[in-house]
């Protein structure tokens, strides 16, 4: 059973507070998966979805893969590093 949070990406968009916050949920809680709801006031397309995906996903590193539904974004921490 895998263990999942959520969380909103708001107007200020991805700072260094919001990605460090993302890293130590899934450090601290063991979380496998967390949710990322873009809210409108973060985005005025779906191009800004996927950027905000791949920025997120660059930073945390190569032990995590992204998933777009809508406009939310299912970020999903691997055991090993995925290629």
């Amino acid at each position: 059973m895998t263990s999942q949070s959520e969380t909103q990406l708001g107007k200020k968009g991805l700072t260094p507070e919001f990605l460090e916050n993302l890293k130590k949920r899934f450090e601290k809680y063991q979380n496998k998966t967390i949710k990322i709801h873009v809210l409108q006031s973060a985005r005025e397309s779906k191009e800004d979805v996927k950027k905000y995906a791949k920025e997120i996903n660059n930073f945390l590193g190569d032990k995590f893969t992204y998933k777009i539904i809508g406009f939310s974004i299912f970020l999903k921490k691997w055991r090993k590093a995925r290629g």
